[in-house]
């Protein structure tokens, strides 16, 4: 499971030190780094969650939408191994999507990682705080 939130660095080769925590939930060192799609980050998946990610999408109707947003999230993804010094290179054109730059944010959301320009977390980062800070709604909303 990946879980806190890590403050790193992207070198200029484009890699990321992975926290040792999320690199426990890694098997065989290897990572898939794919878009993601709520916000403008990167998701980073163990090879089980992605394989199981990929059985759920890959079950939906045959529509129009799904087969474009099959398309649109299947090209981005990237299979990494973490080097000796525990680092992940992130492709080019994930950095650039997710407008990554020296400083990044990796963030555990349970069955993935995110992975944040540091500006755009610390922006989401608030804008969650304020709606769910103290708020018995949310945990309500999921039957709490």
């Amino acid at each position: 499971m990946f879980l806190g939130e890590y403050q790193r660095s992207l070198d200029n080769k484009g890699r990321v030190f992975i926290p040792t925590k999320f690199r426990e939930n890694l098997s065989k060192g290897i990572a898939v780094i794919s878009k993601g799609y709520d916000e403008k980050c990167l998701f980073l998946y163990s090879l089980e969650n992605w394989e199981e990610l990929v059985k759920r999408i890959t079950v939906l109707p045959v529509t129009k939408v799904n087969q474009e947003f099959s398309r649109w999230f299947f090209k981005s993804a990237h299979e990494e191994v973490i080097d000796g010094q525990g680092r992940i290179k992130i492709d080019k054109s994930l950095v650039e999507f997710a407008s990554l730059s020296k400083d990044v944010v990796l963030v555990g959301v349970s069955t993935r990682a995110e992975i944040w320009s540091m500006k755009s977390w610390e922006s989401y980062s608030k804008s969650a705080d304020e709606k769910f800070s103290g708020s018995e709604k949310a945990f309500e909303d999921l039957g709490f």
